[in-house]
């Protein structure tokens, strides 16, 4: 049976080195469309057909990021023939303020948080920009030494820890006896997951009267990004921090808002129409 197949595709990913976010996402958008199959006979025309009913229910790039991991799988299980191409998508000039979280936003969300763990791991990923799998390299160790090392993909890059957070942090160890290792973990000592995290984030939005939508842990790296970046400028040193392999996806991170454009473009006209 197809299903059958996807325990090997997930040992195939392990073997291609992919993370274990990627393998996760993988593994559940392949399922999908598995089941979503009549029969157990992958054609060209049922991954169209599978491709357009995606098309009627998410945004292009939502799509996009489900027929990678289908197309994956059928070069996987030699169906390459069947694959399709992705949706060309414009980049978009602006940020969606709807999903933008602000700076005052944010400090609300770290009151709101009152001192408590996911308040600390909130002010962590966006005080390094680091990706929320990056986390479990934050450790007593890596305190000490002001800077953590991140191994993934085959990649090793160093992230460095800012002495405002690297101070709350050993503040933060101490007061809950933490003497190794990472500083969040679970009451069996494994890496906080990233359900959990997500979950106890979104806890928090009524509280600091911010709108869920804005809420989630990739939004404080790119809340991260965009405050670097007003500062310095500099889109290479930017990446390099972000662990970045292309500046086209940093740049995505650095996009400003709607309102900042319209701001702009007042500005531009009013010198234009000057008389």
């Amino acid at each position: 049976m197809l299903m059958n197949r996807v325990n090997a595709f997930k040992e195939w990913l392990q073997q291609e080195e992919k993370s274990l976010a990627t393998i996760e996402k993988y593994l559940r958008d392949v399922k999908r469309f598995c089941q979503s199959l009549r029969s157990d006979t992958v054609t060209k025309e049922s991954v169209i057909a599978y491709k357009c009913k995606l098309m009627s229910s998410f945004k292009p790039s939502t799509v996009n990021s489900y027929l990678v991991a289908i197309n994956s799988f059928l070069r996987f299980i030699g169906k390459e023939e069947c694959r399709v191409k992705l949706l060309k998508v414009q980049r978009q000039i602006f940020a969606n303020e709807d999903r933008e979280m602000t700076v005052r936003e944010y400090r609300s969300l770290v009151k709101a948080s009152a001192n408590s763990r996911i308040g600390y791991i909130i002010q962590t990923i966006c005080g390094t920009g680091i990706r929320i799998s990056e986390l479990q390299y934050i450790t007593v160790e890596a305190l000490a030494q002001g800077k953590a090392v991140v191994q993934c993909k085959n990649k090793s890059r160093i992230i460095f820890i800012p002495a405002q957070v690297q101070r709350m942090l050993i503040k933060y160890a101490r007061e809950n006896h933490i003497v190794e290792g990472c500083i969040f973990v679970t009451r069996s000592g494994k890496p906080l997951n990233r359900s959990n995290i997500w979950r106890e984030m979104k806890t928090l939005c009524e509280k600091a009267g911010i709108a869920p939508a804005k809420v989630f842990p990739h939004n404080l790296r790119h809340l991260f990004a965009r405050t670097y970046y007003s500062l310095e400028k500099d889109i290479v040193r930017l990446a390099d921090l972000l662990g970045h392999s292309s500046i086209n996806t940093t740049r995505v991170y650095t996009v400003e808002s709607g309102l900042r454009h319209r701001k702009s473009l007042n500005q531009v006209n009013d010198i234009l129409f000057t008389t």
